[in-house]
């Protein structure tokens, strides 16, 4: 390992001819292909100074040093790198700036750069201060003005900030790569429909499959990627595909439903929402509960369709998974957990193929629309559900209602007495508050309960209806993933009880399947 060598002060003989080197920097590109520019005028004032200073024995050198969009907060400017390599190199005799806060405008920075200059017997000179690094006097000036110079880059960072935060608060575009589904026009984002489309299947397909890691593969398996965007330089760049962490990123974003966010704070955005406010609240509700639960995927990592609905019909236990290896091959089966206890006795026979017993349930839910006493007292038990749960939720629907007007009435009544009162207002202003939050969550709930029955009332099912359902089944259930068939087998069926001594299965269905089929929920 080669040690970095240490910069030393040199002792070296004065030149006859004095190495000027220029440097030139603007904080902005605008501009930089225009045929004059901003550096250009600070090398004219600069080489104008160095001609003057000819009888000293100045001479510019040819080689240009501008760094054009680059801030003076930070030294790491590819023309000021090439220049203090210049400098130890022995190159450069002195440097010539139009002012001295285009070196730096960081007085930390600058106190390092001097200290540079004065080990390798370079000289710095700033043209309209009128100064120069070969004597005390403009060594003192010089720290003068660069801690005001500090203090201006200050003052324009606060301000900076404070014009993103309130441009942020107006909902308008700050800056930076617009989020998928969108493109930065003057500072506001306008939506591009086929992205769009694209993120609201992604929102789509989250709450479907409730797992970052099989969104990201289904994403992979389509091609589909992150945003291509284009470089501060012109270059552009192809979208990287989707990972966990990029694709969380894109569904918390709250941009896509029209806000605007600056730290903690959410405001109305300026801009078009993409995704239905709804639908985002869900997949957050979703990803939350995943982030507590550690996720699912490992909870049915073999894909078991029947697991949880499948029962022994000898000893009543539900039915667990099991394998056995021959060779490079794995063959699941279904097995009794009387088998996993020990010293208890065992279910004869209560062991099933798992591929073979699922092909079997999956056909047999096919088929039921061709069976009318199925349908028909699927529809039956649909209809007694919806008998018994409406009077429920009207009987619920009454007690918030009364109990909102109770809750007004204290409120009018602390109201006339915060009019008259002499103390005590602080105390009677929280409770009002209280009251007023106890009301508005009781006014969504009765507000939900009125839908429901609502909902209930107009959900009639007829057998044509689940007939026609369950005639599309076959094209439906090809399209869905595994974990989305495992969603729809639990929306249809309740249990399943199989019978290992006799290879009998009997399907119990849920009511409430039978109306989503119906309906083309499923």
């Amino acid at each position: 390992m080669t040690a970095k060598p240490r910069l030393s002060l040199r002792t070296r003989a004065v030149p006859a001819t004095k190495r000027a080197a220029i440097y030139t920097r603007k904080s902005t590109s605008k501009g930089l292909d225009q045929e004059f520019t901003s550096l250009d005028a600070q090398r004219s004032s600069c080489e104008a100074y160095i001609t003057s200073q000819a009888g000293e024995g100045w001479m510019s050198l040819p080689e240009r040093y501008d760094d054009g969009g680059f801030s003076g907060a930070s030294i790491d400017r590819p023309a000021f790198q090439r220049l203090l390599t210049d400098v130890m190199a022995g190159k450069i005799d002195v440097i010539v700036c139009y002012k001295i806060d285009r070196l730096s405008r960081s007085l930390l920075d600058f106190a390092k750069v001097i200290q540079l200059l004065e080990e390798n017997g370079v000289e710095f000179v700033s043209v309209t201060q009128q100064f120069s690094t070969a004597n005390s006097m403009g060594r003192l000036t010089l720290n003068i003005l660069m801690s005001f110079a500090e203090f201006e880059r200050e003052v324009i960072s606060e301000r900076t900030r404070d014009k993103m935060a309130a441009s942020r608060r107006q909902g308008l575009w700050v800056g930076g790569h617009p989020p998928l589904g969108y493109d930065c026009v003057e500072k506001r984002l306008v939506v591009v429909p086929e992205e769009a489309d694209r993120v609201r299947e992604i929102f789509t397909l989250y709450e479907r499959l409730g797992s970052l890691g099989e969104v990201v593969n289904e994403l992979d398996r389509r091609g589909w990627r992150n945003k291509d965007r284009v470089t501060k330089a012109g270059v552009e760049r192809h979208g990287a595909a989707f990972t966990k962490s990029s694709l969380r990123h894109l569904l918390t974003s709250a941009t896509l439903i029209g806000k605007m966010t600056y730290k903690d704070e959410v405001h109305d955005g300026q801009h078009e929402a993409i995704v239905d406010e709804s639908l985002w609240k869900r997949v957050q509700a979703q990803l939350k509960v995943n982030r507590r639960a550690g996720g699912t995927a490992a909870r049915n990592k073999h894909a078991m369709l029947l697991r949880d609905l499948l029962v022994c019909r000898g000893c009543g236990r539900t039915m667990g998974h099991t394998f056995s290896t021959k060779g490079s091959l794995r063959y699941h089966y279904y097995i009794c957990q009387s088998h996993k206890l020990p010293g208890q006795g065992k279910c004869e026979g209560a062991r099933a193929p798992a591929r073979e017993l699922e092909t079997f349930v999956v056909a047999r839910i096919r088929d039921v629309g061709k069976d009318p006493g199925v349908v028909g007292a699927a529809i039956a038990a649909a209809q007694a559900e919806v008998m018994r749960r409406k009077p429920e939720l009207e009987a619920e629907a009454r007690r918030a209602r009364t109990e909102i007007r109770r809750l007004e009435d204290e409120r009018r009544g602390l109201l006339d007495a915060l009019a008259t009162a002499g103390g005590g207002q602080g105390a009677i202003g929280q409770r009002i508050g209280e009251l007023g939050d106890q009301i508005e969550r009781l006014d969504a709930r009765e507000q939900e309960l009125r839908d429901d029955i609502l909902g209930m009332e107009r959900n009639v099912i007829d057998e044509e209806g689940v007939r026609a359902a369950l005639a599309e089944f076959d094209r439906v259930w090809a399209q869905l993933v595994p974990k989305e068939q495992i969603k729809v087998l639990r929306l249809l069926v309740e249990r399943i009880e199989f019978d290992g001594g006799k290879g009998e299965v009997e399907i119990s269905y849920r009511p409430g399947g039978m109306r989503l089929l119906a309906e083309g929920g499923v």
